[in-house]
């Protein structure tokens, strides 16, 4: 069987807080003016991808690994979780304020929605001038302190809340309370897991005048109350694979290309490139694959050398 580099169709998904970016920023195919996220690889039950290229087109991922598991997942992969894809690729578009959220842990999220928690990262590709996230507390704080401040509608003052920048990565540890605000393009990396639990959504209501669900109580013993630090610094030599975050559930790097790069791996372990500027080119087995801003794209683990 001859591997090669998979694209998916993207799945969008319709959000409150969605706008046109996809299609001004990424070039996406959107056709709703309020489109918040591209889903780009996803294994999550009711949204699994499917091929968009080559010999596979049209076959779902769970399909492929059901098939291929070893072969496309990796033998470290393959042995941890079967044939379960573990992670979700998305791109956001956030033309308003996502709603405060939290999102459990492994434990917590497998009791309560035979579930994987959800531990993420963003990488911000776009921001208006004065774009903020929220990241945790300014200062510890504790279950009583948060109820409270949700009473009073005072949740915002003990929040943390840090501006963007193009290039910025945050990686946000289950418990990490956190809102994605107005004004970018975010890039977001996570565990296979959509449990999210919304604590506060700004009081706004959707075009037929309804609040959407919160979780305040599921949400208590899911915070962490302690103060984090969430953003990544990390470098940009040019032709290198720059570690950005490395964690049990997954290893990030940042690799600005300029000429050619001979990558080289072993078959441990599928590798996913999101294109987050500019293009690039692949060449494997003298066949070169082009890739443009907003693409994703998956590297079955058994292909181990390609430039």
């Amino acid at each position: 069987m001859q591997f090669y580099p998979l694209q998916f169709e993207p799945i969008f998904k319709e959000r409150i807080w969605g706008g046109e970016k996809l299609k001004k920023v990424l070039g996406k195919s959107i056709t709703s003016a309020i489109t918040g996220e591209s889903w780009e690889l996803s294994a999550v039950e009711g949204d699994v991808s499917a091929v968009a290229n080559g010999n596979w087109k049209g076959k779902s991922l769970t399909s492929l690994l059901e098939e291929f598991p070893e072969e496309i997942l990796g033998s470290n992969v393959y042995r941890k979780f079967g044939c379960q894809f573990p992670l979700l690729f998305k791109y956001l578009d956030a033309r308003e304020d996502l709603s405060i959220q939290v999102h459990p842990n492994d434990a917590l999220a497998k009791a309560r929605h035979k579930s994987f928690g959800k531990t993420e990262m963003w990488y911000i590709m776009q921001a208006d001038v004065d774009a903020e996230i929220i990241v945790g507390f300014k200062n510890k704080s504790n279950a009583a302190e948060y109820v409270s401040s949700l009473k009073e509608k005072s949740l915002l003052s003990i929040l943390d809340q840090k501006k963007v920048a193009a290039g910025d990565v945050f990686f946000l540890e289950t418990g990490t309370v956190h809102a994605i605000g107005a004004g970018m393009v975010v890039a977001e990396i996570q565990q296979t897991s959509d449990i999210t639990y919304r604590i506060y959504d700004f009081d706004r209501v959707d075009a037929n005048g309804n609040t959407r669900e919160l979780h305040v109580d599921l949400a208590l013993d899911a915070i962490n109350y302690n103060t984090v630090d969430t953003q990544r610094h990390y470098l940009k030599a040019v032709n290198v694979s720059n570690e950005v975050v490395h964690c049990p559930y997954f290893t990030t790097n940042f690799l600005p290309l300029d000429g050619e790069v001979l990558m080289n791996k072993t078959n441990e372990s599928f590798t996913v490139y999101m294109c987050v500027d500019g293009n690039f080119s692949l060449k494997l087995n003298e066949k070169v694959y082009q890739y443009k801003k907003g693409d994703t794209l998956l590297i079955p683990a058994q292909i181990s050398a390609y430039v």
